[in-house]
């Protein structure tokens, strides 16, 4: 099956901080106030910038990951997110050819576009070169040859005589120039300890930054030229992925639990109707991927957002939680303070309904948070730390959950400067092989919550 062609281009850059999200933010923006329908993506497991892509396009940012989902997932997700659209922009991850560790090309952003057929434009920061742009681009066009770099923007170009002398030299290499960006500190987007601070946390200003983004490139960028390149992109020979298909064709493995028909969550959906999912938002838990919300709703679930900070209950009728990554530490004192909203988590834990907790939500089911009161579900004490932990993780599951039956392999990733002690229960959720053996998160009851 070859599926209808969706005009693409895939941003990537030689190393991090090149400029790729200014670039590709400000290009959607530019593309949507043509009047195109511009469809959104971010190569890895990145869940911040989708907040800005989102803001330049008004539609959902969607990932792919080659990695998490499997190569031969990336191109029918990327065709799911594209519905409709007249133009997509994916924006690559890290250096252009930098994967998962020790797997090759796996989950690079060279690897995405090849799995695409979509050409590459090269963003590269040229403040303190000249003529060395041109073997540093010769470099990454020559490579891989399956790679197929249509262009480059050269950023942060000082003057007119800087960029005269980087348009000479790249004319050597045959790389056409597509566009040149001077510096533009108010495109800049404040960082963290986690990379950049998400929309949800500064919505006025980031507005104000993708408008920026997308006049520096309007105005520095050839857009008809870009947009001939996306058209250029080859036909996909899948069909786009459906939720609605993925739950009906997944195959199910009954846990032991199940077998013995004491399911954890069981009383979650007993009386019958359709059961009730708040799945946490706002600006303390930003992480998310839209597809989690379409399989839940797809396999039959009636799924609610909610604020912790604001709301000081579950959603009415919630028979099941879902609570995912963002940043509880740095509003720990209001997720705190919210102690109606907390007792009710600590309530729906305690009756055996599922709750589904991922690294965020690991650190608000625990006792307590850089010493303030957590919903205390887990006999466990979380803190800030100054380590980084990241990375993509094998993990098999350790026991039966509401999420996976013991022995079952999952890949997934990790990213977090926080520390959770006792880093697992007494029947812990996950069990790593590498970077080093061990045993990780908690399942109690109708809980799983980990750091995964």
């Amino acid at each position: 099956m070859t599926s209808p062609s969706v005009p693409r281009l895939v941003v990537a850059a030689p190393s991090s901080r090149s400029g790729k999200t200014t670039v590709a933010t400000g290009l959607m923006a530019a593309f949507a106030a043509r009047g195109l329908a511009v469809s959104p993506h971010k190569v890895g497991p990145d869940y911040i910038d989708p907040g800005y892509h989102a803001l330049a396009t008004g539609r959902v940012g969607r990932n792919l990951d080659a990695y998490l989902c499997g190569p031969e997932l990336v191109g029918p997700l990327f065709l799911h997110g594209a519905r409709g659209c007249d133009i997509a922009v994916v924006e690559g991850v890290m250096g252009m050819y930098d994967g998962a560790a020790g797997e090759g090309e796996l989950a690079s952003t060279a690897h995405v576009a090849k799995l695409l057929r979509a050409p590459v434009v090269l963003v590269v920061d040229a403040s303190s070169q000249s003529r060395s742009v041109a073997a540093l681009v010769h470099g990454f066009v020559s490579f891989d040859p399956e790679v197929r770099v249509g262009g480059v923007i050269l950023n942060k170009v000082a003057s007119d005589r800087h960029e005269e002398l980087l348009r000479e030299a790249l004319e050597q290499v045959g790389v056409p120039v597509l566009g040149v960006l001077r510096r533009a500190p108010q495109v800049d987007t404040p960082s963290r300890h986690l990379g950049l601070v998400p929309v949800a946390e500064r919505r006025a200003a980031a507005v104000e930054a993708v408008a920026a983004m997308a006049a520096q490139v309007s105005a520095g960028c050839d857009l008809e030229a870009l947009a001939a390149l996306a058209r250029s992109a080859g036909a996909l020979s899948c069909a786009a992925w459906d939720a609605a298909e993925a739950v009906s064709s997944a195959t199910h493995h009954p846990t032991r639990s199940e077998r013995s028909d004491k399911r954890p969550g069981r009383q979650a959906e007993a009386g019958g109707g359709v059961p009730r999912v708040a799945v946490a938002g706002g600006p303390a838990f930003t992480f998310s991927y839209a597809e989690h919300a379409e399989l839940l709703a797809a396999a039959g679930a009636d799924v609610v957002p909610f604020d912790p900070l604001r709301d000081e209950e579950l959603p009415e009728g919630t028979s099941g939680l879902v609570i995912g990554g963002g940043f509880p530490e740095v509003y720990a004192a209001e997720l705190s303070a919210n102690e109606g909203l907390r007792k009710a988590v600590a309530v729906l834990a305690e009756s055996g309904a599922p709750v589904a907790a991922e690294c965020a939500g690991l650190l608000y089911l625990c006792r307590e948070l850089d010493g303030l009161p957590m919903c205390g579900v887990l006999d466990a004490g979380a803190r800030m730390t100054e380590r980084l932990t990241l990375g993509y993780r094998d993990a098999v599951a350790v026991g039966d959950s509401v999420l996976a039956a013991a022995g079952t392999r999952m890949r997934g990733h990790e990213f977090h400067r926080t520390a959770v002690e006792p880093g697992s229960g007494a029947d812990p959720a996950w069990g790593f092989r590498t970077p080093h053996r061990r045993v990780e998160g908690f399942v109690q009851r109708g809980v799983h919550a980990s750091y995964l």
